[in-house]
C-alpha cells in the first residue's frame, strides 16, 4: 500500500484536517480579537481543546489497525499527523495562551 493510497483512509486524513481546521480557528482569532490573555476562555479555546482530544482516539485507532499491516507508510502518515498537531500547537506555546 502506498502512501496516498494510506493517506485516503478516514482514520489517517481526519487528524489532519483537525489540525489544520484548530490552525484556521487560532489565525481567525488572532486577526479578529488580536493575542489576548484571558481568565475566561473563549469560543476559539473550545473548539481547540475539542478537537484536539477527539483526535487522540482516532489516531489511537490508526496506529493500531495500520501499523501492523504497512510500518512504513504508517508511520510517514502518523509523522504527518504529528506535525499538523504541533503546527495547530505552536500558536498556543509561542504566545503563552
Amino acid at each position: 500500500m502506498t502512501f496516498s493510497t494510506m493517506l485516503k483512509k478516514p482514520s489517517a486524513f481526519l487528524p489532519v484536517i483537525m489540525s489544520l481546521v484548530v490552525v484556521a480557528v487560532e489565525w481567525y482569532s488572532f486577526a479578529r480579537f488580536g493575542i489576548v490573555h484571558e481568565a475566561d476562555e473563549g469560543t476559539a479555546a473550545h473548539i481547540f481543546q475539542i478537537l484536539m482530544a477527539a483526535q487522540i482516539p482516532i489516531i489511537l485507532f490508526f496506529a493500531v489497525r495500520w501499523l501492523p499491516r504497512s510500518p512504513r507508510q504508517a508511520l510517514e502518515v502518523l509523522a504527518l499527523q504529528a506535525v499538523a498537531a504541533f503546527a495547530a500547537l505552536a500558536p498556543v506555546f509561542y504566545f503563552q495562551l
